[in-house]
């Protein structure tokens, strides 16, 4: 699994978080996405690579500026044991 952070600016919302959700959710097969304007990011979770070009340009395309583009393998981390 892997766990990209993309920097998103210009979000103001939860309508704005929930637009660049609904967007890259469809776009993407994706397990997890969520966005915060707080945070000025939007982490996404997915079993396949994205291809990170496309994933900006998504977001883009919703009216937002991407920043920095991290990619990660990601764990999930087990509570018990």
């Amino acid at each position: 699994m892997w766990k990209y952070t993309v920097e998103v600016n210009g979000m103001m919302c939860g309508m704005c978080e929930a637009h660049v959700n609904d967007e890259v959710r469809k776009a993407f097969p994706v397990k997890k996405v969520t966005s915060s304007r707080a945070k000025k990011q939007t982490v996404i979770l997915s079993d396949a690579e994205l291809d990170t070009a496309q994933l900006a340009d998504v977001i883009r395309g919703t009216g937002y500026e991407i920043g920095e583009i991290q990619k990660e393998p990601y764990k999930k981390r087990r509570l018990f044991g």
